[in-house]
C-alpha cells in the first residue's frame, strides 16, 4: 500500500506523521532517546513509554513549515499526563515564537490519565491557552481526528479550540465518552456497546453535518493531507469578531437541535433524507455541499 492510501485509523503516531508530511521533512523534538517518561506511572506499576505517548516536532507540508504533534492511542489510550501534556504545550509555545505556517495536532486520545489526573487536567488548560496564543499570533492550529481512540475528554475540549478540525468517518469527537455517560447515567441514557449509536452520535459524519468538524475526509493519508492544507488556508483571524460568530453559531445550533433525542432526528431537520451511515465519502460530500455543511476553518 502506498503512503497516500495508508489508513489513518490503522497507523501508529509516527506512521501518521510520515504519511502526512513531505518525505524526509520531519525532525522530532524530545525523541525516545531522550527518555522523557512520566514520573508517575511507575508508582502504579504501569509500563512507561520513552515518548510518553506523543510525538512532537517540525517538518514540511507541501513545502510549508509546520509543527506537528501526534498522539499514540495504543499507549494508555493516548491519554494526557504531565509529560505528554508538557510536550504539546512546549510545541505550541514554540510556534508562538517561531510562527510556522501551522501547528497540526493529530488526535488519538480518550482524555486524561486517571493516574495523573491533576497534572493532566492542568495540561489541558495550558494547551488550550497556548492554542489561543498561537492563533492570536496568526498561526493556525489544525486538528485531525481519525484514530482509534478519537478525541474525547480534555482532547475533545482541545479539539474545539483549534482553528479548524478535519474528521474521518472512523474518528469520534466528544467530551464525555460513551462509557462515561453509561456509567454515570445508565444504559438507558446511552448504551456504550451500541456501536451504531456511538458512531451516529460522536462519529465524523455527524460532527461534519452539525459543524463539530470543519472538514470530512476519507480514511487515507492523501485525503487528510489535502483537507488539512485547505483548513490552513481558510483559517480566520482569531479576534473578537471570530469569537462572536462562533458563539452565535453554537447558540443557534443548541436552539435548533437541543431537544433532539437522536442524531437521525437532527439529520432530518437538516433536510438529509439519505441513510447517512451507508453513504460513501463522495456521496456524503455531495450531501454536505447540498446543505451547506462544508463549514471551513473557524
Amino acid at each position: 500500500m502506498s503512503r497516500d492510501a495508508a489508513s489513518w485509523y490503522e497507523s501508529t503516531a509516527r506512521a501518521r506523521i510520515g504519511d502526512l508530511l513531505d518525505d524526509g521533512a520531519f525532525t522530532e523534538f524530545l525523541p525516545p532517546g531522550e527518555r522523557a517518561t512520566s514520573p508517575h506511572l511507575a508508582l502504579f506499576d504501569l509500563p512507561e513509554a520513552f515518548d510518553d505517548g506523543i510525538v512532537v516536532g517540525r517538518g514540511r507540508l507541501d513545502g510549508r513549515d509546520v509543527f506537528v504533534a501526534a498522539q499514540e492511542g495504543r499507549f494508555m489510550g493516548g491519554a494526557f499526563g504531565e509529560v505528554h501534556g508538557a510536550k504539546l504545550v512546549g510545541l505550541l509555545r514554540a510556534a508562538f515564537e517561531i510562527r510556522p505556517a501551522a501547528v497540526l495536532i493529530l488526535f488519538d486520545t480518550g482524555g486524561v490519565r486517571l493516574q495523573e489526573a491533576n497534572a493532566g487536567e492542568t495540561a489541558i488548560a495550558e494547551i488550550m491557552r497556548a492554542i489561543c496564543e498561537a492563533r492570536i499570533a496568526g498561526v493556525p492550529v489544525i486538528g485531525v481526528v481519525g484514530g482509534r481512540a478519537g478525541a474525547f475528554g480534555g482532547g475533545g475540549l482541545i479539539a474545539g479550540t483549534c482553528s479548524g478540525l478535519v474528521a474521518t468517518e472512523q474518528g469520534r469527537i466528544g467530551v464525555s465518552g460513551p462509557e462515561v455517560i453509561e456509567t454515570n447515567h445508565g444504559v438507558e441514557e446511552f448504551d456504550a456497546r451500541d456501536r451504531a449509536l456511538v458512531w451516529r452520535t460522536t462519529g465524523g459524519k455527524h460532527r461534519a453535518l452539525t459543524g463539530g468538524a470543519d472538514a470530512f475526509a476519507e480514511d487515507a493519508a492523501a485525503e487528510l493531507r489535502s483537507a488539512a492544507l485547505g483548513l490552513m488556508d481558510a483559517a480566520a483571524p482569531f479576534d473578537a469578531g471570530t469569537l462572536r460568530a462562533e458563539h452565535d453559531r453554537l447558540a443557534g445550533r443548541l436552539e435548533r437541535f437541543g431537544s433532539a433525542q437522536d442524531a437521525p432526528e437532527i439529520w432530518r431537520d437538516l433536510g438529509v433524507t439519505e441513510d447517512v451511515p451507508a453513504l460513501d465519502t463522495a456521496e456524503f460530500g455531495a450531501v454536505l455541499d447540498r446543505i451547506g455543511g462544508r463549514h471551513g476553518a473557524r
